[in-house]
């Protein structure tokens, strides 16, 4: 009987070996992929400068893609090959790996895309097309612009007057700028409030901090530039006249539980859990919906209900030396306003299939037509407008991520956690710590 179960015990064994051999040679098998994965960012990157957000791999591996960048074909070539890799443990049974091994299947598909535009008007492409290859990104909402002429009423009637609708908006709006001498005052006072709502729910390192500047002369509003080492450089755009919603929004986006956020989890993938896909961040990436619907989203996670009238109101006014008794008529304004958001898609579809199309077909009116439908659809400054059409010359389809991500986002943490605060910030955690695919969001 001993000898017998001992034999026993050794088959046994050996079945367990046989079982977990597989796994950790997968394990290795999506590292290795990882590994090469980020090398091919670095390489696009030298193609396209920009293509790469942020970086906080090993710094030999930037150097190698700059010192020898291989061709655009190569890379293409290159990237079937990573797929190879990755498509070998789709389906493995440890769920980290498989989750890994679909959201990395989707950023190769999306580096190729991008790889096949540099350098062409691609003029086959419009958003749709760029939002599925590019963002991963299906079923984006879209309205014809009949849509919004009952919102627009209701705008009108909030703001009787005479003149063109945008310009009244545009009037009220300037009672609430913010003065340049109180800016820095009032937006370290709205990060600082962000981050310890953020902190309340989410760990954060204790070494994590962000320096801000003010810049001019882009077609963002807002960007945070993530340093590693859980540190971001935050710079806000002066152009346009910061209004006292912009405080908050900007920093809850740019910021907590925002694109800093983002970034430190990224991070925490890398370093803690040896996930070396998440040391690169490219900009055209299936994550940038999540990221930008995650950082629009950030101020309803902070602020929910009326608590970001109140501190508004009871804090950033005074600041800001506003008279805080218009405080309720402005955020109504604000609320109306927002559901006009979505017809950036729209304006930019019909751009990108109009004014950024082959050279020998663009029709020249089509950006003045643009900057029209901006003024008179989401009721701003013409200046402002061409500030956000010089952001679709720039970035074409990105503009998707704002509008789509945020939907997505606000969806599924309405879903899966309802009204209860813990379950939502577990929701809104997840999206960041886990490999995550827009799809993954939908029902």
């Amino acid at each position: 009987m001993g000898r017998i179960f001992c034999m026993l015990l050794l088959l046994a064994l050996a079945a367990c070996a046989g079982t977990a051999a597989p796994q950790a040679g997968a394990r290795r098998a999506i590292d290795v992929a990882a590994e090469q994965y980020v090398r091919l960012a670095l390489e696009i990157d030298t193609h396209e400068e920009g293509y790469v957000d942020a970086y906080f791999g090993p710094r030999e591996w930037r150097d190698q893609a700059r010192a020898n960048p291989r061709s655009i074909y190569e890379l293409q070539r290159f990237s079937w090959r990573i797929e190879d890799e990755v498509n070998s443990v789709l389906q493995d049974r440890d769920d980290d790996t498989r989750r890994r091994a679909f959201a990395m299947r989707e950023a190769l598909r999306s580096a190729r895309f991008r790889l096949d535009m540099i350098g062409h008007d691609f003029p086959w492409a419009g958003l749709g097309t760029e939002a599925e290859f590019l963002f991963a990104l299906k079923d984006l909402p879209y309205y014809e612009f009949p849509h919004y002429e009952p919102i627009l009423a209701s705008i009108d009637a909030m703001l009787p007057g005479e003149g063109p609708l945008n310009e009244r908006v545009e009037a009220f709006r300037a009672r609430y700028v913010i003065s340049p001498d109180r800016l820095q005052a009032v937006m370290e006072r709205a990060i600082g409030e962000c981050r310890a709502r953020t902190r309340a729910h989410l760990l954060l390192p204790e070494n994590e901090s962000f320096r801000m500047e003010f810049v001019t002369g882009k077609s963002w509003s807002a960007y945070n530039w993530y340093q590693g080492n859980n540190q971001s450089l935050i710079q806000v755009n002066t152009d346009i006249p910061l209004t006292i919603d912009r405080a908050l929004a900007l920093a809850c986006h740019e910021g907590y539980p925002g694109h800093h956020v983002q970034g430190i989890y990224n991070e925490r993938n890398y370093r803690e859990r040896g996930w070396p896909e998440y040391s690169v961040a490219p900009l055209y990436h299936p994550s940038a919906p999540l990221n930008e619907g995650g950082g629009n989203f950030g101020v309803e996670m902070a602020f929910p209900g009326d608590e970001r009238l109140a501190f508004e109101r009871d804090t950033l006014y005074p600041l800001a030396g506003l008279d805080p008794a218009g405080a309720r008529a402005y955020h109504d304004l604000q609320q109306a306003l927002n559901e006009l958001q979505s017809a950036r898609l729209m304006i930019a579809a019909g751009y990108l299939r109009d004014g950024l199309f082959a050279a020998q077909f663009r029709n020249p009116n089509a950006r003045e037509l643009a900057i029209e439908q901006t003024m008179n659809y989401l009721l701003v400054s013409r200046a402002r407008a061409e500030q956000l059409i010089a952001f679709t010359d720039h970035y074409r389809s990105y503009v998707v991520n704002y509008v789509a991500g945020e939907v997505l986002i606000r969806d599924y943490v309405n879903r899966v956690a309802g009204d209860e605060e813990g379950a939502r910030w577990a929701a809104f955690e997840r999206i960041m710590s886990e490999p995550t695919l827009p799809r993954d969001l939908q029902p």
